[in-house]
């Protein structure tokens, strides 16, 4: 694990601290062989998924690269490489939906070169 992510993590206020913990923790139990970077000021796993506290909540970036329409349908966003799911809470953070959008992803998008 990255000590530039812990201190990113240790910073954050409540409830986006928890929140980033949890999607870590998340990531790297359903992706075990991601590794773990600190890339543009925030957390990235493997140039497929990335974690931002924002003022109000924080997003996963995921890269949709790859996935059929109907796929990135399932995330927020418009955009062609990389969409998103929003957390405002950490009841938000699904423990059944979180790992199966994590393993599409992993399975099925290409590597976002950002």
């Amino acid at each position: 694990m990255s000590a530039e992510v812990e201190k990113y993590i240790e910073k954050q206020k409540a409830p986006q601290r928890e929140i980033v913990q949890k999607l870590r923790e998340t990531i790297l139990n359903t992706v075990p062989e991601v590794k773990e970077e600190f890339k543009m000021g925030v957390p990235w796993y493997r140039g497929k998924f990335y974690v931002v506290a924002l003022k109000d909540h924080v997003n996963l970036g995921v890269s949709v690269n790859g996935l059929s329409e109907q796929e990135k349908a399932l995330f927020g966003g418009k955009g062609n490489m990389m969409r998103h799911i929003k957390f405002h809470s950490l009841a938000d953070v699904d423990e059944t939906r979180v790992p199966m959008l994590l393993k599409l992803v992993a399975d099925k998008s290409v590597d976002c070169q950002c």
